[in-house]
């Protein structure tokens, strides 16, 4: 039976997929997932994870772009967007403990990334539970401020 962590390690993947622009991806999830032994609850988990973070891709991005200090979003790494949107979802939207969320996230980083990433994503991470309570407007206004 697959894990949680196997299923996180999926989701990650389709993400990564979406990001590079297959957006269809959402077509064949089920495939996906079947063809990595992804079953029942850790199916149900895995799907929740992928379309939640879809959902709320644009406040995901929002939040993370807040995060970059002197870095430009356009320049972070597919994966390491896919790991941090992910990564991003489960502090904001679930009730996953944030601690387990930044874990298995640099799990995953150090399975696909360099070292550095896994740093990168750990600092990204470590400010959005920092800046959790921040409203969604005042990010924008912090990111975009009007002249």
């Amino acid at each position: 039976m697959a894990t949680r962590s196997q299923a996180r390690g999926v989701v990650i993947q389709l993400l990564y997929a979406y990001g590079s622009g297959n957006d269809k991806i959402e077509d064949f999830i089920e495939e996906v997932l079947q063809e990595q032994k992804i079953k029942n609850t850790q199916k149900q988990f895995a799907m929740n994870l992928f379309f939640g973070a879809i959902k709320y891709l644009r406040e995901i991005d929002l939040r993370i772009t807040h995060q970059l200090k002197e870095w430009d979003f356009s320049r972070v790494g597919e994966m390491e967007k896919a790991i941090l949107r992910l990564g991003v979802y489960e502090i904001v939207y679930t009730l996953t403990d944030k601690a387990i969320v930044i874990n298995e996230a640099l799990e995953i980083a150090k399975n696909f990334c360099n070292d550095n990433s896994t740093k990168f994503v750990n600092g990204v991470l470590d400010g959005i539970c920092k800046n959790l309570q921040m409203p969604l407007e005042e990010i924008e206004k912090n990111i975009c401020p009007k002249d």
